[in-house]
């Protein structure tokens, strides 16, 4: 089912704050699970477009760089609320999705534990599809900043994936020819490869299968968050 939902979002308004007391009163009765999740790509690689499908809005700003500069230039966190998303040990239970957009190519360790003290448990690499830019040093930074364990909370999407039907290309192809650091990027993630259409409403159409994902990921490694480590160097 698709419940009617509830964001919480950051800031200093009574709104905010009664929104973010309600998380944590759901939170103590022990009736809902938190899950934050971090968005890397670079510019214009549709993580501010993964980003509203996952709140099911378009909040997160969104459309193309100009100059080559990307739209998202600061950190941006925005968390919704689902009533009574799935069953755990038998009840019924919320989930709440804190979703952080980051600008483009490596993360802040300080400002991602600002944003999630209490650590990262799903990381999101999105890459397009049509426009794989490498970027080598992206593995060893997230090993630097979250530990050796990061793979197993990492789900790889790869955005445009449009562009592969109209040329023909199936994506298990797809994925067979691509440059050797994409194929080992995507065969050492945890939750695997998901291939998103960008020609279709993502929040309407693509965010529950993308929820589910993230969900089952963090089930098999028991909701347990990365911790980042601040002393880390970019």
């Amino acid at each position: 089912m698709d419940p009617e939902t509830k964001r919480c979002h950051h800031g200093n308004t009574l709104v905010d704050i009664l929104s973010r007391w309600s998380c944590q009163h759901h939170e103590e009765e022990g009736n809902m699970l938190l899950l934050n999740v971090l968005l890397l790509g670079n510019r214009q690689s549709g993580r501010s477009s993964v980003g509203n499908a996952l709140i099911g809005g378009h909040e997160f700003q969104t459309g193309p760089s100009i100059f080559g500069v990307s739209m998202t230039t600061e950190y941006q966190a925005l968390s919704r609320n689902y009533p009574r998303y799935f069953r755990r040990q038998g009840a019924e239970s919320d989930l709440t999705l804190r979703v952080i957009d980051t600008p483009p190519l490596l993360a802040q360790p300080h400002r991602v534990h600002e944003l999630c003290p209490e650590g990262v448990h799903i990381l999101v690499l999105i890459v397009r599809a049509d426009l794989p830019h490498e970027n080598p040093h992206l593995e060893q930074h997230l090993e630097n900043v979250f530990g050796p364990e990061w793979r197993r909370h990492a789900v790889l999407i790869l955005t445009h994936a449009d562009q592969l039907k109209k040329a023909g290309l199936d994506p298990t192809v797809y994925l067979s020819q691509a440059t050797d650091w994409l194929r080992a990027l995507a065969e050492g993630v945890g939750g695997g490869v998901l291939f998103l259409d960008n020609s279709c409403d993502w929040p309407l159409i693509r965010g529950r299968p993308l929820r589910e994902r993230l969900l089952c990921l963090s089930a098999r490694n028991h909701h347990q968050a990365l911790k980042v480590q601040t002393e880390a160097s970019l």
